[in-house]
Parts: C-alpha cells; sequence; structure tokens
C-alpha cells in the first residue's frame, strides 16, 4: 500500500484535479490519498486556506464576510463546473461553510482553526465526488471517524499515540480513501489543525499508521534541489538524502516538505518519495534512512531569513552554575522560544525568530539579563539569516568548515555567527540578510559549481 499526498498547486484547478486522478488510477498501490485545500492557480492568485482565514479574522470583528465566503465558493465552483460535477457537491460545501461561520466564537483561536480545516475537508469531498464521477471506488473519510486524535493546540496540534492504532483500520476499508490533510480532532471532539502545510503531516501520519511501503509527496518540482532555484539557476537535483538531511534543509528554508512531517514516517522506517504532479515521469527525490555517500560533503544549502540574535558576554561565565538556565528561563518568562544557542568560554548567543520580539519585550530582556545575571555586555543584533550546509558526508569529510568560510571570505560576506551541530550533519553560518543570496551563492559556487550540469 502506498499512501499518496497532493499539494495545493497539485488541486488548485479542474485541470490539475484530472491530472491527480490519472496518476492514482494508474498504480492500485496508492490506496490512501491526502488532499490539501486548493492553492494557487497562478502567482497572483490566493490560497483558499488564507481566503479561509481572512473570512474568521472578519467574523471575530462581528462582520459576516460575505465576499469572503463568496472568494472561497467561487474556488470551488470553479473546479466542480470544470469537472462537471453535480450542484449536490458545491451545496454540501457551502452549507458546511455556513455552518462553521455560525459556530461558537468565544475561543478565536479554535475558531480561526475550525475555518481553516474546512479548506482540506471540503476538498476532499470534492475530489471523492469526482473519482466516483468516473466510476472509481472512491470514499471521503471524516479524520474524526477514522480516529486523528490530536492535542488541543490551536495551529499547532500533535498526533496523539492512540491515534495510529485506530487509523489501522482503515487498512479494511475497499476503494480508495480520500483523507483530507492539515487537522485532526481532539478527544473532545473539536477541531485543531498541524501548522501549516500541515497536510504533509497528515500523509505522514497515515503511513506509518497503516504501515504502507511508501509515502508519496506530489508537489509542483521535478525533485528536491540542492539549493533554492530562485538564488541558484538551473541547480543540481538530489536524488536520494537522508530523513537527516532533509530534516536539517527543512528546518532552513526548503518549502517542498514540512519540516515536521518526515517524523512519523521516519518511525516507521517508511521511504518518502517527492515526485511532480505536472511531470509525475520524473524520477523524483527519494528521502531514506541510510544512503551512500558518494556525492562528496555537502548534499544542500538552505537559508531563511527572519532572525535576531541575543548577545550576552560575562567574565567567567563557564564557571557560573546555572547561568544557562538563568538566561533561557528569562525568555521563557516573555514567551519567547529559541532556535541555537552558539557560546564561547565568556559569551553566548541565543538564536531566536524575531517576530517575537517588540520594544517591550527587548527592554525588559535586555534590563533582567543585565540586572539579574550582572552580564558584561548585552546586545540584541537584527535582521539575521540562517544559512544551513547540510551532508551526512561532512562527517567522513576534513575541512568542509574551511572551505565555507573561505568561500563566503571570498565573496566578502562576514559571519556573525556559526554553529556545527553534534551529529555533524549540518554546521549553520549567520549573516546579515543583505548578505543572505551572496553567501548561498558563494557556498555552492564552492561545493557544487565542479559538478553541476
Amino acid at each position: 500500500m502506498k499512501v499518496t499526498k497532493f499539494g495545493g498547486s497539485s488541486l488548485a484547478s479542474g485541470k490539475q484535479l484530472e491530472k491527480v486522478f490519472q496518476i492514482v488510477i494508474s498504480d492500485p498501490e496508492r490506496k490512501v490519498v491526502v488532499v490539501s485545500a486548493p492553492g494557487k492557480r497562478f502567482a497572483e492568485d490566493t490560497k483558499v486556506t488564507d481566503l479561509l482565514i481572512e473570512c474568521a479574522e472578519q467574523c471575530l470583528e462581528n462582520q459576516y464576510p460575505k465576499e469572503m465566503l463568496e472568494a472561497v465558493m467561487e474556488r470551488y465552483t470553479a473546479i466542480a463546473e470544470e469537472c462537471n460535477l453535480s450542484e449536490e457537491v458545491i451545496q454540501e460545501i457551502y452549507d458546511d461553510l455556513v455552518t462553521r461561520l455560525n459556530s461558537n466564537k468565544h475561543k478565536p483561536d479554535r475558531f480561526i482553526d475550525l475555518l481553516k480545516a474546512s479548506g482540506e475537508d471540503n476538498n476532499a469531498k470534492l475530489v471523492a465526488a469526482y473519482f466516483r464521477e468516473w466510476g472509481v471506488d472512491a470514499t471521503y473519510v471524516n479524520p474524526k471517524e477514522a480516529g486523528l486524535l490530536v492535542s488541543a493546540e490551536p495551529g499547532n496540534a500533535q498526533a496523539l499515540p492512540e491515534a495510529y492504532e485506530r487509523l489501522y483500520s482503515l487498512h479494511k476499508h475497499p476503494g480508495i480513501l480520500i483523507f483530507p490533510g492539515f487537522f485532526g480532532y481532539s478527544e473532545e471532539g473539536e477541531v485543531f489543525t498541524f501548522s501549516r502545510s500541515g497536510s504533509d503531516i497528515t500523509g505522514s501520519i497515515l503511513a506509518n499508521a497503516l504501515k504502507a511501503e511508501l509515502y508519496e509527496n506530489f508537489t509542483d518540482v521535478d525533485a528536491v534541489y540542492s539549493v533554492n532555484p530562485t538564488i541558484v539557476k538551473r541547480p543540481k537535483e538530489i536524488k536520494e538524502l537522508t530523513y537527516r538531511e532533509m530534516r536539517e534543509l527543512s528546518y532552513a528554508g526548503f518549502t517542498v516538505l514540512h519540516d515536521e512531517a518526515l517524523v512519523p514516517a521516519f518511525r516507521a522506517g517508511i521511504p518518502v518519495h517527492i515526485k511532480n504532479t505536472n511531470n509525475p515521469a520524473a524520477p523524483g527525490t527519494r528521502i531514506v534512512n541510510e544512503r551512500d555517500n558518494t556525492n562528496g560533503p555537502v548534499i544542500g544549502i538552505a537559508s531563511d531569513k527572519g532572525f535576531c540574535s541575543i548577545y550576552v558576554s560575562k567574565y567567567l561565565m563557564n564557571r557560573e552554575v546555572g547561568f544557562g538556565r538563568k538566561l533561557l528561563a528569562i525568555l521563557e518568562d516573555s514567551g519567547l522560544s529559541y532556535e541555537h544557542t552558539p557560546s564561547g568560554i565568556d559569551d553566548v548567543s541565543v538564536i531566536l525568530r524575531e517576530n517575537q520580539l517588540n520594544e517591550k519585550i527587548e527592554a525588559d530582556i535586555i534590563n533582567r539579563i543585565k540586572t539579574e545575571l550582572h552580564a558584561d555586555e548585552v546586545k540584541i543584533e537584527h535582521s539575521l539569516a540562517l544559512i544551513m550546509v547540510v551532508g551526512e558526508g561532512m562527517r567522513h569529510n576534513v575541512g568542509t568548515m574551511a572551505k565555507a568560510s573561505k568561500a563566503l571570505a571570498r565573496a566578502s560576506v562576514n559571519i556573525e555567527m556559526i554553529n556545527q551541530g553534534s551529529s555533524e550533519v549540518s554546521m549553520m553560518f549567520g549573516v546579515k540578510e543583505v548578505d543572505e543570496k551572496r553567501a548561498v551563492q558563494a557556498i555552492y559556487e564552492e561545493f557544487f559549481a565542479a559538478v553541476t550540469v
């Protein structure tokens, strides 16, 4: 059995849905299909999920979102008409949306989740109807009835352990199952969504629960590339990489696959295959437990903006028991999560997403660190980009860090921070956001230029 997930771009129109149908029926092992909400049809288009979020926000401001509701329905109606589906499907979707819009709003985060989840839920109903229109035995699966139990965390739900056992019963169902991605139900029966792009997570959970032989993830690119194609022209395609490599690259900016999606598949040892809906014959990229390190030390380079660093210096910091714990406790008190903590003997930097900060929080943190920890120096550096250089082969190669550093020096890029994971699968450089593209290009040139076709 294969679990196959299709992203929003793969389901943005009736023409795309026809491609999805042909892909699914071409392989009898594709028994479970996970669908996203309709995505963008063209660059300036709006994703259905974004329209639904705006609907929810207008409702919470006591405005009836008539125009937004019409915009959402227009998307589903256009797909249904293009596919010659009956008006019953559209009426069912409309009734569902109206019911959700009129539901309880006393917990705004949960109300937004309820509206967001309708994108995938209603699209699954539409996709199942299309399959049946062509005489295929296809059934829409309600995640609540299937047993996808999740934690009660709006926008950040986690599958509960018992969900896997409950979902396994789906393997008994005949025909093709169309399962909506992105959300599950709490033990109290409320809808909660995974983090954004969470349909990848749903697919991975189902692959694990159903003991699938393969989890296929169809998107709109032929493969995972060694670097962002908008930064480097015609980058090298990656044929195979490990879970750990993909996890590091996804975290640092690769958008092909949600960075949390690999965990359930990884735990079950299920390979993941990234393929292109618009070019299904392309080999794609396989994500596996282990691979042959024949491509050199680096498999990929990723980058992401929007970080800042809190730099703290104190003489003899290394001898002060509990200093790190106290520092992180100050951040915790302000509700901040951190990404990395590179350190020296007398100094430490805490890297975090800067969208968590404002002037008041910054001033409070600086004041507390100075007064409570008696730091010699505290400063916050804004507008940083993190560049992740990833590859299992780095563990067996000497001088990878030196080569990357020299490449940045030749490109006149100042390194604000360096950090290497203990697993030696990745190393990270912090640079100014204005230097991000130049830095990525320089590192790519160093490691890939000689092998790029």
